[in-house]
């Protein structure tokens, strides 16, 4: 006690040189100095999670410095410089219309399309992805898509009393993608179940739309977050943006694979969902499927798989003897899917389909020994518009009709052995572009692809000149960074082009090494530029400012 008391007259005695309202004021200011700065403060060590000391402590270096005038100048002068090498130092709309000509050109429209259409590039058999039929567009699959668009050109799914036959080809597409992805299990109970969407984006948005008000439901979590590997796609970064959800991205492990050990770390109470690739578009390799799923299972969240690129290769690939680990429904855990069909479905360009394990997830029945309701997570349903009642399914209010009728022809005209004959043509053209590449001495395959992407570096050259020296042979290959890398999709575009590439890419290569300095005026200062900024908030300015200049 009598320490105490010695305590106490010690502070009354320091205390006593201040005057009463300073003593008042003080812990009110501080208190509202911490209540200001607690959001930032929190805002501050949230970023030091995500990105790490070094990032975090770059970032808010390059901010401050921002606030000098002078430097402002020259990072403006900066982007500018690099925004004029990203447009030619024009825009992009010169000559476009801006408004109705004055006498419509009728019929006589068609000319002026296939004019436009010449200044597209060539494209057949060396782009990366982005057209996944083979031959031209004026033969074979492509002249079976063609008609059944036409044919269907007026209809619109949100009218099934008008057009019933759409209505029945979207379920007949939704049931057939999930009988390839593990619907055929007896013991899931017949309960899979989906929509068509515009594509691989739109399928992962109502996914994770879909998941946020599942587990807001079933669990009243109202801060969610999302975990995904930094291989995952650009759309969960849409989503996370577009429904409030705060998103973890994490690093990959050495085999470029979802590292579930960090993603453990980051699950914590308002996780909602963590996210795998069968495969990731960078690499083309598949996530531990199964070890994500577990670790969903264990802590009672929802596992969300990307089949947008594997979902028609890899059932099939698994049929005809490739070492396919498991990746699908049949997998515990797995609570939705996203599959594309205008990719390796060889359907036309806006059709996808996300798949869900029951219907709880899509829509929770609420019931007691008094009433049941159901509690809607991704349909959108109005009952009190003057315009009537209103359902729709997905993002889109009209949809088009001739796209899922040209899906269904897709499916059913292809058929199990016409996708099988596909997917071999596809896999063996991925295995000799990997050994190919393999051979050229200053290139090597990143990780172990699993299925139709191979991704490529090198030590000795830059891989961003190298991607400049294609695009002068009229490749077109898509730039990764983290590392610097180039990657190709192989579609059936290919199958008869792989000896070309492989040609075409060592002598881009050579002329690289013997001459680093050239294709200065290229893409490839863009893309390194970019990689090493260490400030990814500048790169984003980039961007936004570029498509705002061209759309």
């Amino acid at each position: 006690m009598e320490k105490i008391a010695h305590i106490r007259s010690s502070l009354n005695e320091r205390l006593s040189h201040y005057e009463p309202l300073v003593l008042v004021l003080t812990p009110v200011l501080g208190a509202l100095v911490i209540f200001v700065l607690s959001p930032s403060l929190a805002s501050f060590l949230g970023d030091i999670k995500h990105r790490g000391w070094r990032a975090t402590f770059l970032h808010y270096v390059i901010v401050f410095l921002q606030m000098f005038p002078a430097v402002r100048r020259k990072i403006e002068k900066q982007k500018e410089e690099v925004m004029n090498r990203m447009t030619g130092g024009k825009s992009c709309r010169e000559g476009w219309l801006s408004e109705l000509p004055d006498k419509g050109l009728g019929f006589d429209v068609i000319e002026r399309l296939k004019y436009e259409k010449t200044k597209d590039p060539a494209w057949q058999g060396k782009s990366s992805g982005a057209v996944y039929l083979d031959g031209d567009e004026t033969t074979g699959h492509f002249n079976i898509l063609n008609a059944a668009y036409a044919m269907f050109a007026h209809t619109n799914p949100l009218h099934p009393d008008l057009f019933p036959s759409i209505a029945k080809f979207e379920a007949e597409v939704i049931a057939i993608t999930a009988s390839l992805l593990g619907a055929k299990n007896t013991y899931l109970g017949n309960q899979i179940c989906g929509n068509m969407t515009s594509g691989g984006t739109e399928s992962i948005l109502m996914a994770v739309k879909s998941t946020r008000d599942y587990m807001r439901s079933t669990k009243g979590i109202t801060k969610p977050e999302m975990i995904i590997p930094e291989s995952a796609h650009s759309a969960y970064d849409k989503a996370a943006q577009y429904f409030n959800i705060k998103l973890w991205r994490v690093p990959v492990d050495g085999d470029f694979r979802a590292d579930v050990k960090s993603i453990k770390r980051f699950v914590n109470h308002n996780t909602i969902m963590i996210v795998g690739s069968a495969p990731g578009f960078p690499h083309g390799i598949i996530d531990p499927i199964e070890d994500l799923a577990a670790l969903a299972l264990n802590r009672k969240i929802c596992f969300h798989v990307d089949l947008c690129l594997g979902g028609f290769v890899l059932p099939f690939a698994r049929r005809l003897g490739y070492p396919i680990p498991a990746f699908d429904f049949t997998v515990s855990g797995v609570t939705s899917i996203s599959v594309d069909i205008h990719k390796y479905g060889l359907g036309p360009k806006g059709t996808s389909v996300v798949l869900y394990r029951n219907h709880q997830i899509r829509r929770v029945n609420f019931k007691s020994h008094l009433y049941s309701y159901f509690q809607n997570h991704q349909f959108v349903a109005v009952t009190e518009w003057s315009g009537g009642l209103y359902i729709s399914p997905s993002m889109a209010g009209s949809r088009s009709g001739a796209l899922v009728a040209g899906a269904w022809a897709s499916l059913v005209s292809i058929g199990m052995d016409g996708y099988l004959g596909a997917v071999q043509k596809v896999m063996q053209a991925s295995e000799k572009l990997k050994k190919g590449i393999s051979n050229i001495a200053d290139l090597y395959v990143i990780g172990k692809p699993q299925m139709t992407i191979v991704a490529f570096a090198s030590y000795t050259v830059d891989i961003y000149k190298v991607n400049d020296a294609m695009a002068s042979k009229g490749w077109s290959l898509n730039a990764l960074h983290k590392p610097n890398s180039l990657h190709i999709c192989v579609t059936l575009q290919h199958v008869d082009m792989i000896e070309k590439f492989l040609e075409d890419l060592a002598v881009a290569v050579k002329t690289v090494k013997e001459n680093p300095g050239d294709f200065e005026d290229g893409m490839a200062p863009i893309y390194g530029a970019a990689a090493k900024m260490p400030d990814r908030g500048l790169v984003k300015e980039l961007l936004i400012a570029y498509m705002d200049n061209s759309t």
